[in-house]
């Protein structure tokens, strides 16, 4: 079993003993989508697309954006991230339809083993990332390696996501834990409000 391999598998590797050419040619495409005008926005979408796993045409990446490889980052319909993206994707990142990241959120795989012993001889391991559908990430969160988080979920600002969040919920805190279910309650008040927001539309513009 080569290096990458075994980092693709979950078993520990060396990170410099991974032979290819990704992460050379990653940098350069993202020295390239970084310095980027505001106004090229589509073309910066098109460069990740040449990296990425998959990457839908209407995705929005705020510049700066950096990831590890590429090849294992794959991001469904409607996509959206502010600004500071960070994605270490040695294992698979998987993020479904409908997700919104807010400023600085940082996505990672990879981890170390914590016999110092072993950590010291350059070894490390990658877990998978999966988010679902319709799920909206604060600024400044963190989501471990191994995490799966469900759909229809909210992440407080500046969470530490370091166990699997279920769906249906509104999760926050350092470990990150479940506050509260998201209900028909919130449903009800927020079609409210949007039809309020139409209302207003109608009459002014």
């Amino acid at each position: 079993m080569t290096e990458k391999e075994r980092m693709l598998s979950g078993k520990l590797y060396n990170p410099y003993l991974v032979h290819d050419n990704t992460w050379e040619k990653n940098r350069e495409t993202l020295e390239k989508f970084n310095n980027l005008s505001y106004k090229d926005a589509k073309e910066g979408i098109r460069l990740l697309q040449g990296i990425f796993g998959h990457l839908e045409d209407d995705a929005v990446i705020v510049p700066p954006f950096y990831c590890d490889k590429g090849p294992q980052i794959y991001i469904g319909k409607h996509f959206y991230a502010n600004t500071g993206l960070l994605i270490l994707d040695e294992a698979p990142v998987r993020i479904g339809d409908h997700v919104f990241l807010a400023p600085r959120v940082s996505i990672y795989t990879a981890g170390h083993p914590i016999d110092a012993n072993v950590r010291n001889m350059d070894l490390e391991y990658a877990k998978p990332v999966t988010i679902g559908d319709d799920v909206w990430i604060g600024g400044n969160v963190t989501v471990n390696p191994g995490v799966t988080i469900g759909s229809n979920v909210v992440i407080g600002s500046g969470s530490v996501v370091t166990k699997d969040i279920p769906s249906g919920v509104v999760a926050a805190g350092n470990p990150c834990r479940i506050i509260r279910q998201i209900t028909e309650e919130d449903a009800v008040y927020w079609n409210r409000e949007l039809a309020k927001y139409q209302e207003d539309r109608k009459h002014h513009g």
